[in-house]
């Protein structure tokens, strides 16, 4: 080890690795000057600066009395890109995925949870030290679990920068490294099946990996992907992260694959090549017998194989692949055997992977330091709240509607569908029992099954995030609208979700619901408006209908009121009545439409603020009533473009509105994903902002001059 000093009022010292397969040749030491006065209030905090050429890196501290900050990632300091993995011995790799958790741990405090991740810590070292990314492509099935690939890909910088979430939702864009964009799930064995018949038709050599997980699982399109993979019989890799994880607490308690000496033998037997080569010995040979021998062959090698692997082993032969496991996700040198013996096979077709993790995995011997918990806890606190303060959301605001409602109504029940659930819906599920229904990653499967339950003369809520209703669309159509079953559709995090960006942003709903013929589409402006349209949707049985509402807390002084109350359907409110311009909100818009006429109010206009309610069926009474008595109409909505305010034109257009001199301007997002931010921003960015919408007034009325000073 060797040290340089610079001036006060800090030291800087050069930590190099003995033995380090990247440290070369002596590093030479020069001094660093800092001006005394120079802040650095996170210096030494966890980060380091990075000694790339040399195997070592830079570690700051004060010159204060007081030990010394450890260093706590000195491999993963090292490493820029995966190549940077392939000379390390075993035990530098189980120390960089040490030191991987490490970061997503501490990272996990300021920023987002990261806990998927930490169960694919091993695997994706693995995965980096034996494959060669990016020729070879690998491919992940949510982007929950790739944080991380991302640390190892070169993005570190990124996830440190915890104020700026922005550029932490670009991990899910494809780029050098990410072939393949991670979304919704389930997508990966498909994409990846398709690269690899395009790398077969062009002659190459790449190896190609997709990555699941045993909640994309729940969902169809993996089994279909499976079922043309081994038709097709293209060289694939797929790697099954099992975390004994299942939104069904009937599964949870099911037998699951056991991890022991005896199945860690097995799975290195059946990824060797000495086998896979007898095996494919054996059927040449019983083929050649024939008299139905080889049939009896394959039979004899299903049973045995069903024998020894753990329980559903065989669904994955059954389907056309090669099953290898369970493997130790968390023991490098067996991850580390598999794969090489996988990576090394020419002609193997498709293989699977079953590889078996823990989401809580503890590295021994490493402790928290009970003082920088404290310090994180007063970071994380929320100014005036105590530590553990969550503000009401209005999926809290929900759940107690809906329980208050079920108490009256013993026909509710509710399927719940998407990846994982808010704590508001466990309370929800803990209350209803037998009569909440969470089917995990299965949309699809959601969505018909609770027009199941509709004929069967039950109340279904169905509850699904705005995005994830997207791959469902077919049976919205098809087996709910068409046939009017009165499923009653609560689509969550609607609008721009924050960090979460454009994978999870609930842009199209509006659009995609208000253009079936017989669904009801409303959204409340405030948490009151929620539980009266709960009221309203428990009371229709004719034809289906869905409310929206975004992800975020409630402002309300009095959260604990809900309305038993149902509103008229199709019928909209008058706010605040003015004469200059008129401002129609749809949803949470409403409320930025208040703010905007606060600040019109101060420049002396006179604005109208009305509350839609409805997308469909449009109050048309209260449209042709803002039309008539102002001369211009702005609608404002917090979805893309073709939703309400496409609503509202079709209507002015065919009832002669726009002829008799109204004029009309249209608020969406715009015509691109917005990706991730802090919400006011994202809001900034499309342009939805109270700020924004008062300039689009101002503009209208001839003031363009005040609408740039607004916006400045």
């Amino acid at each position: 080890m060797a040290a340089a000093s610079c001036q006060n009022p800090f030291r800087i010292s050069l930590n190099l690795i003995e033995g380090s397969s990247f440290f070369s040749q002596k590093p030479e030491l020069s001094a660093l000057n800092f001006h005394p006065n120079v802040d650095f209030p996170r210096l030494g905090f966890y980060r380091s600066l990075t000694c790339k050429d040399r195997g070592g890196h830079v570690h700051c501290s004060s010159n204060n009395d007081g030990p010394v900050e450890e260093v706590l990632t000195p491999i993963l300091d090292m490493i820029d890109n995966p190549m940077h993995l392939k000379n390390l011995s075993l035990k530098e790799l189980k120390q960089l995925a040490d030191d991987i958790r490490t970061e997503l741990s501490i990272v996990s405090k300021t920023n987002k949870s990261f806990q998927p991740s930490l169960s694919a810590v091993e695997l994706t070292v693995a995965i980096h030290h034996v494959f060669h990314a990016p020729v070879d492509k690998i491919l992940w099935d949510m982007e929950d679990q790739t944080y991380p690939h991302k640390l190892l890909t070169g993005r570190r910088p990124l996830m440190n920068k915890s104020e700026k979430v922005d550029e932490l939702s670009g991990y899910a864009c494809r780029n050098e490294y990410d072939p393949f964009g991670a979304g919704h799930g389930c997508s990966s064995i498909s994409s990846a099946l398709g690269m690899a018949v395009a790398r077969d038709i062009k002659g190459k050599r790449d190896r190609i990996v997709a990555v699941i997980s045993n909640e994309t699982t729940m969902a169809g399109q993996v089994y279909e992907a499976m079922s043309n993979a081994g038709y097709l019989d293209s060289n694939l890799v797929v790697i099954l992260n099992d975390r004994h994880h299942s939104s069904n607490p009937k599964l949870d308690q099911a037998p699951k694959a056991s991890i022991n000496a005896l199945s860690s033998t097995l799975s290195k037997l059946q990824s060797s090549q000495i086998f896979r080569k007898f095996r494919q010995l054996a059927k040449v040979l019983t083929k050649r017998v024939g008299r139905g021998m080889h049939e009896w062959a394959a039979k004899i090698d299903e049973y045995a194989r069903g024998m020894v692997g753990p329980p559903g082993s065989t669904l994955f032969e059954e389907l056309g692949l090669y099953y290898i496991g369970p493997v130790d996700g968390h023991n490098i040198e067996d991850l580390l055997c598999v794969l090489h013996e996988v990576a090394s096979l020419d002609s193997m077709g498709p293989v699977l992977v079953h590889v078996v993790t823990k989401d809580d995995y503890i590295v021994e011997d490493k402790k928290t330091d009970p003082e920088e918990e404290k310090r994180l806890q007063g970071a994380l606190a929320l100014e005036g709240f105590p530590p553990n303060y969550r503000p009401q959301t209005y999926s809290d605001h929900f759940a107690k509607t809906l329980i208050t409602e079920s108490k009256i109504d013993e026909d509710i029940v509710v399927v719940h569908a998407g990846m994982g659930m808010e704590s508001s819906f466990q309370t929800l599920k803990n209350k209803m029992r037998d009569k909440f229904f969470d089917v995990g990653m299965a949309e699809q499967h959601a969505v018909t099954f609770s027009a199941g339950l509709a004929c069967g003369g039950l109340k279904p809520f169905c509850i699904i995030p705005s995005s994830f209703l997207q791959r469902a669309y077919d049976q919205v159509v098809h087996d709910v609208d068409r046939q009017k079953i009165p499923v009653r559709f609560v689509l969550t995090s609607a609008g721009l979700v924050g960090s979460d960006g454009a994978t999870q942003s609930g842009a199209f709903d509006i659009t995609f619901m208000s253009c079936l013929p017989n669904m009801i589409v409303m959204a409340p402006s405030d948490e009151f408006e929620l539980s009266r349209m709960i009221s309203t949707a428990v009371d229709i049985e004719d034809r289906p209908i869905c409310f929206r509402y975004p992800r975020g807390a409630i402002s309300s002084i009095n959260p604990n009121l809900c309305l038993r109350e149902p509103i008229e359907i199709g019928r909209g409110r008058l706010l605040i009545e003015g004469k200059d311009i008129a401002l129609l909100g749809f949803g949470s818009m409403v409320q930025n439409c208040l703010r905007a006429h606060a600040v019109l109010k101060g420049l002396g206009l006179d604005v109208t603020v009305a509350d839609a309610r409805f997308c469909k069926p449009l109050d048309i009474k209260l449209v042709r009533l803002l039309c008539k008595n102002h001369r211009f109409l702005i609608t404002v909505e917090e979805g893309s473009i073709g939703g309400f305010g496409a609503q509202v034109a079709h209507f002015i257009s065919l009832d002669g509105l726009l002829d008799a001199g109204i004029k009309w301007r249209p608020i969406t997002l715009p015509d691109n994903y917005i990706e991730g931010a802090q919400p006011e921003d994202q809001l900034n960015t499309a342009g939805l902002t109270g700020n924004h919408i008062a300039a689009t007034a101002l503009n209208l009325l001839g003031r363009t001059r005040d609408a740039l000073l607004l916006m400045c």
